[in-house]
């Protein structure tokens, strides 16, 4: 019985040391508990932070441009955001200590959604049509360059600017011909709402003529010169999470729906599913796995984001992308 209780007290304390060791990290997502952002409470409830000595806790956030500013503080260490909107903060502000450590999204979800029965399956078909955009909507401020891409003459498109909660109603009324936003957000609003799914027609910008990237880890990058080492091993959790949600949606959003019990476990789950299919899960990250991106192509996305925005310094790929921190032991492969 003694040796029993000195098992039980030397096993409690290994396991006090370990959730003493645990570090603390805060982590800004860029929008609402949904679909997709059930890979990073897998990351949690599976056990993959804590294994890399982290204990974190994520935030919600408003918007594609809401967690670059609480990182680039240091309000919290790592955010998840657009990358395209990172290149023109860091232009805003080139000293800022923010940078992109890993990227998630390959293929960006902007989009354009329109409808079959209003005349809308493809990018020619928006000349002579009222495309509704909210103004601070991240897929409308790409909208120049896919016009140019796609040879649209804009003269003939009548842009009518919405709100985001009114963005998809219009749609589903006829009273606009298409609208600007997220794929799998518009896509399954559109559904909610009654529309048939063979009337919406979604139009991913990165299939028609866009080199843009999406959304990417972010990191303050004060933090991670202090804590190189956390920064690889948060990267690696978050991959894994992504790899648990890839083989059973289902059961990720089961973990988000813990934290949002308003959640619809079904229409989140076919969220998260669109999301996997339409960007993460690309030709590039099955055959390199997650979180890296080509040069090439972010040079070209660089030229791209020039035809919507006045660059005030040259943009170069190094001030905004920091590959340095990517596990190299096969963690990122997806599959």
């Amino acid at each position: 019985m003694k040796f029993n209780k000195l098992l039980m007290a030397g096993a409690l304390a290994v396991m006090s040391s370990q959730v003493w060791a645990q570090e603390k990290t805060s982590f800004a997502l860029d929008w609402k508990f949904e679909g997709p952002s059930a890979a990073y409470f897998a990351a949690v409830d599976n056990g993959h932070f804590s294994a890399e000595g982290m204990d974190v806790e994520i935030a919600a956030g408003k918007g594609s441009l809401d967690a670059i500013p609480k990182v680039a503080t240091g309000a919290f260490p790592f955010g998840f955001a657009d990358i395209n909107s990172l290149i023109k903060f860091l232009d805003e502000n080139p000293t800022a200590p923010v940078k992109a450590v890993m990227m998630v999204y390959d293929k960006p979800p902007f989009a354009v959604v329109g409808r079959a029965s209003q005349g809308v399956s493809a990018p020619g078909d928006l000349e002579g049509k009222t495309l509704g955009a909210p103004p601070p909507d991240g897929a409308w401020a790409q909208f120049p360059a896919f016009a140019s891409a796609n040879g649209l003459d804009t003269s003939k498109i009548k842009v009518e600017p919405v709100g985001f909660p009114t963005r998809e109603p219009m749609l589903a009324e006829g009273k606009v011909d298409a609208i600007t936003g997220f794929s799998f957000s518009s896509y399954l609003n559109l559904v909610r709402l009654g529309v048939a799914e063979d009337d919406i027609k979604v139009i991913l910008m990165a299939d028609h003529g866009l080199s843009l990237y999406g959304n990417a880890i972010i990191v303050n990058t004060d933090y991670a010169a202090a804590n190189g080492d956390k920064v690889t091993g948060f990267i690696r959790a978050v991959a894994k999470g992504w790899k648990d949600v890839i083989a059973d949606p289902k059961a990720g959003v089961e973990m988000l729906a813990k934290r949002n019990p308003a959640a619809d476990v079904a229409l989140e789950t076919r969220r998260l599913q669109l999301a996997i299919d339409g960007n993460v899960l690309t030709d590039y990250t099955s055959a390199n796995g997650m979180g890296g991106i080509d040069g090439e192509r972010m040079k070209k996305a660089m030229s791209q984001l020039a035809e919507n925005y006045s660059f005030k310094n040259q943009p170069s790929i190094d001030k905004v992308f920091d590959a340095s921190y990517l596990p190299t032991d096969g963690s990122l492969k997806l599959k």
